[in-house]
């Protein structure tokens, strides 16, 4: 073997060892599921808000702290960046650096897409379509919206597919999904968001089932109107490009308490979803980072 194939030998040979040198994380079993991991931003937002961490550190926190390599990102962290594209380059080069897969944006602040006044709602569209933009040059699939509005049910439903189906026009011309999470108010009865997303009928326009957002009313002592989650879950489920994992806190055996994880897994199983669920953990009584590492624990026990 002359000098030359030696160092060439010697270089695959390093390139194979690095690349079946899995980290510890990476052993656990995460393998044998039928679904991909996700981290959504918000599972961070106290340290961001904080600015304890940067929109620019979250792939990087992503993989090296959890070992994940999916992430998803909310508009807030970096609302006035979405056309800035020197700051999306070096976001890009965060995640190449650190093998990171970008997923979808989460958009807040830019109007509801059911308002029963027209020219709002057209303004609404006008709104998300630098999000669009952003999340073709980022490398994400999907944008996340809000459908609330004022009015009876039937008005918000009318005004909702009126505006899910233009935006829905705009991102099919991208190649992004436009997809809407049960978020409070009317959006969060599955049925009632389920028969929008069938009156829209485009391929590109979908739902983001939250385990854990069915409060469709709530006061300064809580929650005081919920729609079943399981029952919301399978409702909104067939429309699905991504599940959103919400966890807030944990019993002593690693179980979420207020959502039994097993039963709205077997709904997911039953339904044969294969995409990304997104980790959303909103808890306060561990950190933010021990709530992220518990809710990936569950998931990775729960989810084969």
């Amino acid at each position: 073997m002359t000098n030359l194939d030696r160092r060439s030998f010697l270089r695959s040979a390093g390139a194979l060892a690095a690349a079946t040198a899995l980290p510890a994380w990476a052993e656990a079993g995460a393998a044998k599921l039928p679904f991909s991991i996700s981290l959504a931003e918000w599972s961070l937002h106290k340290a961001l808000f904080s600015k304890q961490i940067t929109n620019l550190d979250f792939p990087g926190i992503a993989k090296k702290e959890f070992g994940i390599n999916i992430v998803e990102y909310v508009n807030q962290f970096f609302k006035d960046k979405a056309r800035d594209k020197a700051y999306l380059d070096e976001l890009l080069m965060r995640c190449k650096d650190n093998g990171v897969t970008n997923h979808l944006i989460m958009i807040d602040g830019e109007g509801p897409l059911a308002d029963l006044d027209a020219t709002k709602r057209n303004q609404t569209v006008e709104n998300h379509k630098k999000w669009i933009e952003c999340a073709k040059y980022l490398g994400c699939k999907t944008i996340r919206v809000n459908a609330q509005g004022s009015g009876s049910p039937e008005e918000v439903a009318k005004a909702a597919v009126e505006g899910l189906s233009k935006l829905g026009e705009v991102g099919k011309a991208s190649g992004i999904n436009v997809i809407v999470e049960n978020h409070g108010g009317i959006t969060s009865n599955g049925a009632w968001l389920a028969g929008v997303i069938k009156q829209v009928g485009m391929k590109n326009v979908g739902t983001l089932p939250d385990f854990g957002n069915f409060c469709m009313k709530r006061s300064a002592t809580g929650c005081d109107d919920s729609y079943d989650r399981y029952k919301g879950t399978q409702e909104l489920i067939p429309y699905a490009k991504g599940l959103s994992a919400k966890t807030y806190d944990f019993d002593e055996k690693g179980n979420c308490v207020e959502t039994d994880y097993t039963q709205i897994m077997k709904i997911v199983k039953d339904s044969k979803f294969k995409g990304i669920i997104g980790i959303e953990y909103e808890g306060s009584k561990l950190d933010e980072y021990a709530g992220i590492r518990k809710t990936k624990e569950l998931l990775e026990r729960v989810g084969q």
